[in-house]
């Protein structure tokens, strides 16, 4: 399979990269910048960049898939400016993608592209599963609403828009530097504690990806979590029992606030959502509890089960 990764230098685009090479397949990473020549002509792995595909779309002929990954960081305060990129820039990318596939005579079979957990809106006491409606009741939504809107517009004749949780792996993402007050002995529940969390691991992560492509009958909305959504608090006490730290520091949701601004959001806030629309599927989840997920990462004893 060939396979183009908008937003492939990423922290997931990293590591599906690595996940469909393992495989055989090819994988074109698309850039923002200029893209010289292959990282090795002789290997799978090619990059190329938007201003080339916007001269010459040819070159993109022949593409089974598309993932679309690409958009400005969340993790950062959210000024003005800094929401406008958030926006934008996830904007722009499936502009982008819609703007090369109308290009192309051979169409790729099928897009994914990125989308969040946060097209359900907030709440404490709901579960949300892909046929669950969307809201927008704060920032984050409200990107998601607008992300998947253009998403969309992308004409693909299978599109999937994969609403993708808290990603934990031990080297990027969020999860080392939610781990760090543990490491330091501080830990514990962040706010009330009761806020929901839908998280996914890594390998997970890469592999719904993958099952996503492979599966023909895949379509619209699927949720990119583990089918254990829990709260902080119970998320945190899970890190301190992988970890060997304790979990007994609260940490006040107004200090929260004057630290991170609006974005404390992602920690003060959240939704559980499930993912019934893979496990519908036949995807078998390799880390479907939280347990054996942050003990994995912490490099203890393997204690994986499957759903």
């Amino acid at each position: 399979m060939r396979v183009a990764i908008a937003g492939g230098t990423g922290f997931i685009g990293k590591a599906l990269t690595g996940a469909l090479l393992e495989r055989g397949d090819e994988v074109w990473i698309i850039t923002r910048g200029a893209a010289g020549a292959p990282y090795n002509s002789a290997s799978k792995l090619k990059t190329v960049s938007w201003a080339q595909l916007s001269e010459n779309p040819h070159l993109a002929e022949g593409l089974d898939a598309i993932v679309n990954l690409a958009g400005e960081s969340i993790n950062q305060r959210w000024t003005p400016a800094a929401k406008t990129r958030i926006m934008q820039s996830r904007l722009w990318a499936a502009e982008q993608v819609a703007k090369l596939i109308d290009a192309l005579q051979i169409k790729p079979s099928v897009v994914i592209n990125a989308s969040g957990i946060s097209a359900y809106g907030i709440s404490e006491t709901e579960l949300f599963d892909e046929d669950s409606p969307t809201a927008v009741t704060d920032y984050l939504s409200e990107v998601v609403r607008s992300w998947e809107t253009a998403a969309d517009a992308i004409p693909a004749d299978r599109l999937v828009k994969l609403r993708i949780g808290l990603v934990l792996a031990r080297d990027g993402g969020a999860f080392p530097l939610m781990l760090l007050p543990y490491r330091l002995f501080g830990g514990g529940r962040v706010g009330s504690g009761r806020q929901g969390l839908s998280w996914i691991h890594i390998e997970d992560m890469t592999g719904l990806i993958l099952f996503c492509l492979d599966n023909p009958n895949i379509r619209g909305p699927v949720n990119a979590s583990a089918p254990d959504p829990v709260t902080n608090d119970a998320f945190g006490r899970a890190i301190g029992r992988a970890f060997g730290r304790p979990h007994w520091f609260p940490v006040p949701a107004a200090l929260m606030r004057f630290l991170f601004g609006e974005m404390s959001t992602l920690l003060l806030d959240g939704q559980r959502a499930l993912p019934k629309r893979a496990l519908e599927h036949g995807y078998i989840f390799r880390y479907p509890k939280i347990d054996s997920a942050l003990q994995a990462l912490a490099g203890n004893s393997d204690d994986r089960k499957p759903t």
